[in-house]
């Protein structure tokens, strides 16, 4: 009697253990359980070398190993039809290179952000436009701090935690953030352009 298998494997997974099992790169749904256990305790990959490294594998060799198990399996497939398999090694956390890290990229982004904020406002001249406002609103020359300059800090410091959506463990909504977005998107070309250019050098054409 023939069984159904749905299968559904993730574009990218990451793994520990040298030994790569069905369950760690996909979700898997059928309703016996016992060939439900034995395809997620099916066993995808060795791996053989000790360093970090993306490994390309089709769903066609999944199903293949499935069927060589079970013929009488049959797998339905809603996941992706290539997947990576990114094994990093396991390594003692250090709690201290992260915080250095860290704190390296967060000066570089508030100093890049700086310089280009104060960028912006030199070549729109916006203290000259502040300048003319306040004579043209109040009928005198303004001093070297006004409060429009006041409220131009305050309101441009609550515009970006608005727009990113995110301030310390709280969000404003359960949208992603920008950011969220643009590492996902970040993510999802280097997947694509990793199963191209293996597909590439296997057929001979490749661009490096």
């Amino acid at each position: 009697m023939s069984k159904s298998l749905y299968l559904k494997l993730n574009q990218i997974s990451e793994v520990h253990d040298k030994d790569v099992y069905l369950k760690d790169i996909g979700t898997l749904f059928c309703d016996d359980e016992s060939v439900l256990n034995r395809c997620k305790a099916l066993k995808v990959k060795k791996i053989q070398s000790d360093q970090d490294h993306r490994y390309i594998g089709s769903v066609l060799d999944v199903i293949s190993l499935i069927s060589q198990m079970d013929p009488g399996i049959q797998v339905e497939h809603v996941g992706e039809s290539d997947y990576i398999i990114d094994y990093k090694a396991k390594k003692k956390p250090a709690k201290v290179w992260a915080w250095c890290k860290t704190v390296f990229v967060a000066v570089i982004c508030f100093c890049g952000a700086a310089f280009a904020i104060m960028t912006f406002n030199n070549d729109a001249s916006v203290t000259d436009v502040f300048q003319e406002i306040y004579r043209l609103s109040l009928g005198q020359e303004a001093g070297d701090f006004t409060v429009l300059e006041l409220s131009y800090s305050v309101g441009l410091g609550l515009g970006v935690i608005l727009f990113f959506n995110h301030f310390c463990k709280w969000k404003l909504n359960t949208d992603p953030t920008p950011l969220e977005v643009e590492m996902r998107l970040y993510e999802d070309n280097i997947s694509k352009t990793l199963i191209q250019n293996d597909g590439r050098k296997e057929s001979g054409v490749d661009v490096s």
